[in-house]
């Protein structure tokens, strides 16, 4: 047969048919009855020796460890009646993998799997595949730091296998090439509900890959592509395909570097897209520059609730801006903002107190009172250039200052007479008491 797998059919409830096993080619396959359930030629001989062979899932999964030649996993044994199975960090490699795989096909109570950091590799992706396949049950597939098989002519199947799943191989160090497979796989498929791509190494390609998904996919709601290093033309790609998306609702985008270039073609994005309602963009490098082009997106979007902006470069002056875009737009819709390590003024907790009177669900995490718009500080005068100034004034000559201290003639101007010389200064509110104290360091 062309899968080691059995057509699904559902099994008498707290039991499981075992189907024969072939080994013959050193896979494990299972071969189908000759009389299937509910045909003309099934006769009561065939259910008779059909009840003979009912087992428990329990049983199906000792046989099939015992075929494949692996150690059975007892904490998976222990937790058959639970809806969630967790075998992180249980070392099942990829024949483990297949004979997990048998007994899950017709496991109708567990609706999530956890298998995160088990080396199953690419054919122990297979085996899920096939299991998925025909388990419709499955709705949460958990890999965190394991390959899907990527490469190869069935990279397609694997996503499409997929149903109503959420789907988790982050931290798996994907790159530029690896994003190719997931655009092409998940342009064509819509089952998939949420799919988590953080800690993984997508950059300019990998954000064009991405943009495209975005602009085809029809299923996914939930994306999480944080601590990737989307930047420049990659956020701006991206961008791109989320203007025209019209699913996603939650997007992560924290620790990426979209930098103001990103953040003007987020703006543009958010003047379309009529879906999104959580945008985290914490630690991308904005600025208030790139938050003010943000803004210009935020006037025009009614649906995003939820905008994360914590740890960028911002000060006061983008906080302003924010508050002032929810002020001014009675149609928006945003209810939180993450500003939590930006310092604010007086007169931006006014601002805010004000906004929350027409808009009272709105809700701004920022860093505490005391913040600044930032300013530049005025420029250091050289105090040797003040004396100057001062002598040029009242036509003298520096000459003619420091002569004036050497009484003796030496050419020597011990610092106690200097120090006494610009005290006059300093009591003339020419110089400060640092500009005094710098200029004598220098001169010492």
């Amino acid at each position: 047969p062309d899968t080691w797998f059995p057509e699904y059919c559902p099994p008498k409830q707290g039991a499981l048919i075992v189907p024969e096993v072939c080994t013959s080619d050193g896979c494990l396959h299972l071969e189908k009855h000759p009389h299937p359930p509910f045909s003309a030629s099934y006769s009561k001989a065939d259910e008779k020796e059909e009840s003979g062979k009912e087992t428990s899932l329990s049983e199906v999964y000792l046989q099939a460890c015992t075929l494949v030649g692996v150690v059975p996993v007892s904490y998976f044994i222990r937790n058959l009646d639970s809806a969630t199975v967790t075998l992180s960090h249980h070392g099942l490699g990829p024949l483990g993998c297949k004979a997990l795989a048998i007994a899950l096909v017709s496991a109708m109570n567990i609706n999530t799997l956890e298998l995160a950091d088990n080396h199953i590799q690419a054919e122990g992706a297979k085996y899920l595949m096939e299991m998925l396949r025909a388990n419709f049950t499955i709705q949460h597939l958990v890999r965190w730091n394991e390959k899907p098989p990527l490469e190869g002519t069935k990279h397609h199947d694997y996503f499409v296998s997929l149903h109503n799943c959420y789907f988790i191989p982050s931290g798996n160090g994907f790159t530029d090439d690896d994003a190719k497979y997931f655009a092409d796989a998940l342009s064509i498929n819509s089952s998939i509900k949420e799919l988590d791509l953080s800690y993984n190494k997508f950059c300019g390609k990998g954000g064009e890959h991405m943009g495209q998904m975005l602009a085809n996919n029809e299923g996914i709601e939930v994306l999480d592509l944080s601590w990737n290093h989307m930047r420049m033309k990659g956020a701006v790609a991206f961008c791109a395909g989320l203007k025209v998306n019209m699913m996603l609702k939650h997007l992560d985008l924290s620790w990426n570097g979209f930098g103001n270039e990103g953040a003007l073609a987020l703006g543009e994005a958010l003047k379309f897209n009529k879906n999104l309602v959580h945008l985290n963009l914490n630690n991308n490098r904005l600025t208030n520059e790139g938050v003010g082009m943000l803004c210009r997106g935020l006037e025009l979007n009614d649906t995003l609730r939820v905008l994360r902006l914590a740890y960028n470069s911002l000060t006061v002056e983008g906080a302003f801006a924010l508050v002032n875009v929810v002020k001014n737009t009675p149609k928006t819709a945003l209810e939180e903002i993450d500003i939590c390590n930006v310092l604010v003024n007086e007169t931006f907790v006014h601002l805010l107190e004000v906004t929350c009177q027409e808009h009272p669900s709105l809700e701004v995490q920022y860093g505490g009172v005391g913040g600044f718009i930032a300013k530049k500080l005025p420029k250091r005068v050289d105090p040797m250039k003040v004396i100057q100034d001062y002598l040029d004034q009242r036509k003298l000559r520096l000459w003619d200052f420091f002569r004036n201290i050497d009484k003796d003639g030496t050419m020597r101007v011990p610092v106690a007479d200097f120090r006494k010389a610009v005290q006059v200064f300093k009591s003339a509110d020419i110089l400060s008491c640092v500009e005094s104290e710098a200029l004598q360091g220098a001169l010492d």
